[in-house]
């Protein structure tokens, strides 16, 4: 098979989907290789070191586009990209189509199988290639918050652990997955007070025993949530409903319950935002504000450090890359019920059900489909 990676286009991207290990594998399996030209420079990795694990390295992207049968990403395809995708061809990316009935409609309407990173699942159900990102953007998460408190950038003015005889900032996580827990790890390192809230009861009792009882666990519920807000120096909203859009757990009218230049870090911004008054923000321009509490909704956050997401994303990645370049959607699918979770979209159809849910679209489930796109 021949798998193609094009250089991220999308504002303040600098990862890759694929590394110089990643090309060796593909090659020693006998697949092909296409790197579009200077694809991995944002992640520390030249075209020469592609070239000698046995890349071809392709002018642009149209090459890229035009001759490969599976199209490797990191982020959604961008609207030039998304004319690019042919009929029968596997782009294989991270989608978040449940926020996008434009995006999911361009991708029915090129006949392209859409394979969503963030709907794989293990047999556990778990999303492993969700995870390294979210560990990433969770860590991140504190990171931004701890700097937009600092009065300079337009926060409170607080220092997330405080001092001797001054109170540490209080953080509170919505969400204990893999965001939620690295963004409380990150927080209780900084020796803030840190509040995680979950509506899992097992989950608060994991968490407990993780953090040695560091943090205070709260059963999430609206009320809890109006309750905590007017203390919390920083909220991180870290929930995620697989393939879904995000729900809302802070409303608009409860930011006025909220400390005056407070922040929000919304990590759910790319299922739609899990705070209504969030939109998505840019690494160059990070924040807005809503009544009077600022807001950090980059849709990237795991792009700021490229060289830790790349390796992290395709440690994860290349188990499925080689299954599907090997076998095909269709075969390695039916061999792996959590890779076909994956496809998102297949033959012009919308094949996962919350995605259909979410975009107002009728739902065909992926075996039949991909049985009808591979014969």
């Amino acid at each position: 098979m021949k798998v193609g990676v094009p250089t991220e286009i999308k504002q303040d991207e600098y990862r890759v989907a694929l590394t110089p290990a990643g090309v060796r594998e593909l090659t020693d399996h006998d697949h092909e290789v296409l790197i579009q030209a200077g694809a991995g420079e944002g992640s520390s990795i030249s075209d020469a070191d592609y070239e000698r694990q046995g890349a071809r390295i392709a002018p642009d992207a149209k090459s890229i586009f035009a001759e490969a049968e599976m199209v490797l990403g990191v982020k959604e395809p961008q609207p030039g990209e998304v004319t690019l995708l042919r009929s029968g061809q596997t782009l294989f990316t991270y989608l978040h189509l449940a926020p996008d009935p434009e995006l999911t409609q361009g991708l029915c309407d090129s006949g392209a199988i859409g394979v969503a990173y963030e709907t794989v699942e293990d047999q556990r159900g778990r999303l492993p290639l969700l995870a390294p990102m979210s560990e990433v953007a969770g860590k991140i998460a504190t990171q931004a918050g701890a700097f937009f408190l600092e009065k300079p950038l337009g926060g409170r003015g607080i220092l997330l652990g405080g001092v001797p005889g001054v109170a540490a900032a209080n953080v509170m996580v919505i969400g204990g997955g893999a965001v939620g827990f690295n963004a409380a790890s990150i927080a209780i390192g900084m020796e803030a007070d840190v509040f995680i809230l979950d509506t899992s009861i097992d989950r608060l009792r994991e968490l407990d025993m993780a953090f040695g009882g560091r943090c205070s666990t709260v059963y999430s519920s609206t009320l809890a949530v109006e309750e905590l807000l007017p203390r919390m120096d920083l909220v991180i909203g870290a929930v995620l409903v697989h393939g879904a859009k995000a729900p809302y757990v802070v409303r608009r009218d409860q930011l006025k319950l909220m400390q005056k230049s407070a922040v929000m870090v919304d990590v759910a911004i790319d299922q739609g935002g899990c705070f209504e008054t969030s939109h998505p923000t840019t690494h160059a321009d990070p924040t807005f504000e809503v009544e009077g509490i600022t807001h950090y909704c980059v849709a990237n956050m795991p792009g700021a450090v490229p060289i830790t997401s790349t390796y992290a994303l395709t440690n994860a990645t290349l188990p499925y890359v080689l299954a599907l370049a090997d076998s095909g959607v269709a075969e390695a699918a039916r061999r792996d019920p959590g890779l076909a979770l994956g496809v998102n979209v297949a033959g012009g159809k919308v094949t996962h059900r919350a995605v259909a849910e979410a975009v107002g679209s009728d739902h065909v489930p992926v075996n039949e489909m991909l049985e009808e796109v591979s014969t």
